[in-house]
């Protein structure tokens, strides 16, 4: 059974419709949330269990929303989790975009640092809210 070791949250726009942030590069991540967990007492087999949600209105073309997760800060740290979502020409309503990704044994230092990041593969696309990140550090 696994023991709790630290759970952190960062939730940039709580409500839907909170926020209006455009992606204005195209297949470039931009941030909308990053946690640190604090490793002190961690014990074998270390796991990390993130989960997540992101809320975007999207233009009026088919559009490819990519959710990218890094153990780090920087979009070129080491991916944990990315996964891409297509949306085609009829989706006219802001569409929420939630996931749960795992990073299994990471490298134990002081602290976990995890950073979520989105791009979109067209312009046009804003984020509105609302989005959350959150993760739990675990181990036996």
């Amino acid at each position: 059974m696994g023991t709790y070791v630290d759970g952190r949250t960062s939730q940039n726009a709580s409500t839907a419709n909170s926020i209006a942030i455009p992606i204005l590069v195209i297949n470039t991540p931009q941030l909308f949330g990053q946690i640190g967990l604090i490793t002190a007492g961690v014990g074998a087999n270390p796991r990390v269990l993130l989960k997540g949600t992101v809320s975007v209105s999207l233009p009026l073309a088919l559009v490819g929303i990519t959710v990218t997760i890094v153990r780090g800060t920087l979009a070129t740290d080491p991916v944990v989790y990315s996964a891409t979502s297509t949306f085609s020409l009829s989706i006219l309503a802001p569409q929420v975009i939630t996931f749960s990704a795992d990073d299994f044994l990471p490298t134990i230092t002081p602290q976990l640092t995890y950073t979520a990041f989105i791009s979109s593969n067209l312009l046009g696309t804003v984020r509105v809210g609302p989005e959350s990140f959150d993760g739990i550090l675990v181990s036996d």
